[in-house]
C-alpha cells in the first residue's frame, strides 16, 4: 500500500517537470539550435545585427570572430557570441 502512496505523491512532480521541459526547456534548445546553424551558415555579404543594435554587413567570418563594416571607412570584428540575427532581404 505504501508504493501505491509514493508513487501517488510523485505524479503530481513528475507531470510537473514534463510541463516545464516542453514549455520552457525543450523551445530554448531549438532555439539555440538554430541561433548556432545561423552564426555557421554566416557568409560575406550578409548583412546582421548584434546585440547592441548595430546593423552591419559581414566582411571575413574567423574562428572565433566575424569582421563587420559599419559603413564605407569602418570596420571592426565582432565576437561571435554578440550576433543576434541575420537580416533576411
Amino acid at each position: 500500500m505504501q508504493n501505491g502512496d509514493f508513487l501517488a505523491s510523485l505524479l503530481p512532480l513528475i507531470v510537473l517537470f514534463a510541463i516545464f521541459y516542453f514549455l520552457v526547456i525543450r523551445p530554448q534548445q531549438k532555439q539555440q539550435k538554430a541561433h548556432t546553424a545561423m552564426l555557421a551558415a554566416l557568409q560575406k555579404g550578409d548583412k546582421i545585427i548584434t546585440n547592441g543594435g548595430l546593423i552591419c554587413e559581414v566582411v571575413k567570418v574567423e574562428d572565433d570572430f566575424i569582421k563587420v563594416k559599419l559603413n564605407d571607412d569602418v570596420m571592426v570584428r565582432v565576437s561571435r557570441e554578440f550576433i543576434a540575427r541575420k537580416i533576411e532581404a
